[in-house]
């Protein structure tokens, strides 16, 4: 579930759910000389480092996964540039610095399982899978569920599973996960998704309606739920199940 936003003025919106930020929007075009390589590492100085990411591991694997081959071969040449693209069904692949801040915000360590809520064309799953031992990911959208999966099967990731669905009620039976990761906005927390973090886990997540805000829950050792904000965002609306979940209010 990825999806097209804008860019205004200096708000940067992202296609993975319309991440807003204050920061430098040039763009800095690709010479024809340079290789992929050369733009991946162009890519992450100017937007992500830049932009005060730092995690290490999160830069080594944007370095890394090829953004360019989850794109359509017309857009190949914008593939490394500072905004979403589009993608089949209608929906978009973020921005690189979305998918590096969100990916930082998780904290994913080496053994960790994790779970994504919105596979969109397996980017963002590529890049978990180069930090975590096992990716669970959904996808609401079943054009997208079916070619991520098989764009994922292609570049040899064998620690990604995609599932077609509904991620409101997460995926229980692989439960519980040390990170969850949702790429669209519910109005109110998934109580499903709480219950399947494991304790000492992350999850990062939008929450809103018009006006929203991104969060990061952590669960401790004791199963104390925290929550924290990060920032305001503008992302496209959690569909499916939660449409139907009513709030307290409509109780």
């Amino acid at each position: 579930m990825k999806y097209a936003c804008v860019v205004l003025s200096l708000l940067v919106i992202s296609a993975s759910g319309c991440k807003g930020r204050v920061a430098d929007t040039t763009r800095v075009t690709a010479t024809p000389s340079e290789t992929d390589t050369e733009r991946r590492a162009r890519m992450v100085e100017t937007q992500i480092v830049a932009r005060g990411v730092r995690d290490p591991r999160v830069l080594a694997a944007m370095r890394k996964v090829p953004r360019h081959l989850f794109v359509d071969p017309a857009q190949s040449a914008q593939a490394y540039e500072d905004h979403p693209l589009p993608i089949p069904g209608n929906q978009t692949i973020s921005q690189p610095y979305i998918v590096a801040l969100m990916t930082e915000l998780l904290d994913v360590r080496p053994g960790e399982r994790v779970l994504e809520i919105g596979t969109g064309s397996g980017y963002q799953s590529a890049v978990l899978a180069e930090l975590a031992k096992e990716v669970y990911t959904i996808e609401i959208v079943p054009e997208l569920a079916r070619s991520a999966a098989s764009r994922l099967k292609d570049l040899h990731y064998q620690n990604i599973t995609v599932r077609e669905g509904d991620g409101y009620g997460g995926w229980p039976d692989q439960a519980p996960f040390d990170a969850i990761i949702v790429t669209a906005a519910p109005e109110r927390i998934p109580q499903p998704l709480i219950e399947q973090l494991a304790p000492g886990g992350v999850m990062v997540i939008p929450v809103g309606g018009f006006f929203q805000e991104l969060k990061v829950f952590r669960k401790s050792a004791e199963g104390r739920v925290t929550e924290k904000d990060i920032l305001p965002v503008r992302f496209v609306p959690m569909t499916g199940e939660v449409e139907k979940t009513p709030t307290a209010a409509d109780q």
